[in-house]
């Protein structure tokens, strides 16, 4: 009887003994639950605002003159601009542009022993845009009114004009911060005939001129 106990008792002593060790181990933790994040796309650059800037370049014209012998030149030019543009989609763009212009565009030239001078001092445009753009990137063309200062000087003796012609262009601009904007453009220019009265003797000159000119400029 007394063997019947103690076996009992060591059987209850050795369960009690597995149990508070099972109870000493670790849990395996449940796994952390897995999360999922579409990626976000970046947003897209708004052409669509106001701005001001700019520009630098070289110019070449053409004088053609009547009773005085044609002319050529070139020269730096530069000015600013100021414009607007809107989104019409989201990769088409309209706008309107103004534009203003200091040239050095001066050449003399002889023709039967008669000297001429013919030069332009300055010309300005106001131009339409239309662009389809990449993100931060720009390609537009651009035309309109374009006007400029001419002068003929015969003799010592001279007259001006303000020319009234028209202008087509285009080029490429990209966005260098969201406020900055960079372009590189060509644009030519027509001012039709113009006559002038020297000394009582008419004289008629015709100049188109091309430049091409990098511009820089700050987006509202």
């Amino acid at each position: 009887m007394k063997r019947l106990a103690l076996v009992g008792m060591t059987a209850l002593v050795s369960g009690l003994s597995a149990q508070a060790l099972a109870a000493d181990l670790p849990y395996a933790s449940d796994p952390a639950p897995t999360t999922y994040s579409d990626p976000v796309a970046a947003a897209r650059f708004d052409w669509t605002g106001a701005y001001v800037g700019g520009n630098v370049g070289w110019g070449w014209g053409n004088f053609e003159n009547s009773g005085a012998a044609d002319t050529e030149a070139n020269g730096v030019q530069g000015g600013v601009h100021a414009g607007y543009n809107y989104m019409i989609t989201p990769n088409f763009l309209a706008g309107v542009e103004a534009d203003f212009q200091l040239s050095d565009l001066s050449d003399t030239g002889t023709l039967g022993g008669v000297t001429a001078e013919t030069s332009s001092d300055w010309n300005a445009s106001i131009r339409g845009r239309l662009g389809f753009t990449f993100d931060r990137f720009l390609v537009y063309g651009a035309g309109g009114l374009a006007v400029a200062d001419q002068s003929l000087k015969v003799g010592g003796s001279s007259d001006d004009a303000t020319a009234i012609g028209w202008t087509l262009g285009g080029g490429v601009e990209g966005a260098v911060t969201n406020n900055i904007t960079a372009r590189l453009e060509y644009v030519h220019q027509n001012f039709g005939s113009e006559d002038f009265n020297i000394s009582g003797t008419q004289y008629q000159s015709e100049l188109d001129d091309n430049i091409v000119r990098f511009g820089m400029s700050y987006k509202f």
